[in-house]
């Protein structure tokens, strides 16, 4: 267990080591099991997080909020929209006074070539914690919360375990790459052979691709690549299908939603989930465009755990939080 956290942002998944997410894990599962008990876990007693908001939430201003009061502490909820961010706040100030009145911030900005420079810049001038609740290249506490749920439903040892991280079609919008982004550069660690599956126009980004593949070397596991929906479910253990944007490809969202009508086929369906192995689970990090990224057979069938995927975000991020703040 590495116990020395107290004070680090975590913004990028590879921020914390394999031994550090061992031990948010660790902390997850404990503060899981006391609160199926009823044990009170006022770890972060009067401290109060600032929870800044460039991109609307259900699931993450949730689970934050509820987090720090299951801590003992409190979350300020901050729309930068309603703020004087859009009038000319810098991220240096934010960080400098906001580190000063909170004892952490967590900020989602997911605007593609923004998000990420904006967190960084922002914990360059903050005294206190930088936690990532979403940027435009990645989304660490869904992954930990994702990690969490593989860990329940398949065990410790994930050595030789097939999760695909899949594309799936959805007309709502370009939404984010953060999600397989982050699952690609994590998951290696653990032991699992990473299946990525994506028509051509939906790469993601080089340098990322980069470290998920010395990760997978590091790590002594696979790490595939495939544009066949059908070939990277066969056999599968954990299936990952979810739609993101062709931004690698082109930013222009006109263009971008073009090019993902092509894909109507790359849906998440009965047919689909019968190639994966028997015991296979299904995840999203949600929400999801039902009956079109994936069917409601599927969404709400027995190998289906996207909600308590849901649920264990808020214990990891209650771990991440009492370990840092």
């Amino acid at each position: 267990m590495q116990t020395f956290l107290h004070g680090r942002d975590l913004i990028g998944d590879l921020d914390f080591s394999k031994e550090e997410v061992e031990t948010v894990l660790d902390v997850a599962f404990d503060l899981k099991r006391k609160r199926a008990l009823g044990e009170l876990t006022p770890y972060l007693r009067d401290k109060v997080l600032a929870m800044l908001f460039f991109f609307s939430s259900t699931r993450t201003r949730g689970s934050f909020e509820a987090g720090m009061a299951h801590l003992g502490g409190h979350a300020a909820f901050i729309e930068s929209r309603t703020t004087q961010i859009s009038h000319g706040d810098t991220p240096k100030e934010i960080g400098e006074i906001f580190g000063r009145y909170f004892d952490g911030l967590a900020i989602r900005h997911v605007d593609w070539g923004v998000g990420n420079g904006y967190l960084n810049d922002v914990a360059k001038a903050s005294r206190v914690p930088v936690l990532n609740m979403q940027d435009d290249i990645y989304h660490p506490f869904q992954c930990l919360a994702d990690l969490m749920t593989i860990v329940e439903k398949k065990g410790r040892d994930l050595r030789k375990k097939k999760m695909v991280v899949s594309w799936a079609y959805a007309a709502s919008y370009q939404k984010p790459m953060s999600v397989p982004q982050s699952l690609i550069l994590q998951m290696p660690r653990f032991g699992m052979d990473v299946i990525l599956a994506h028509p051509p126009e939906f790469k993601l980004m080089p340098g990322i691709m980069d470290q998920a593949q010395e990760q997978a070397r590091k790590f002594g596991v696979g790490f595939e690549v495939m544009d066949d929906m059908d070939k990277a479910f066969k056999d599968a253990d954990i299936i990952y299908a979810k739609s993101w944007g062709a931004m690698v490809h082109t930013p222009d969202p006109d263009e971008g939603a073009k090019i993902i009508k092509k894909y109507e086929s790359w849906i998440t369906d009965e047919r689909r989930m019968k190639l994966a192995k028997s015991d296979a689970i299904y995840m999203h990090p949600l929400p999801a465009d039902r009956n079109v990224e994936v069917t409601d057979g599927v969404m709400d069938g027995p190998q289906s755990v996207v909600f308590d995927e849901a649920e264990n975000r808020m214990h990891a991020q209650e771990a991440v939080m009492a370990l840092t703040m």
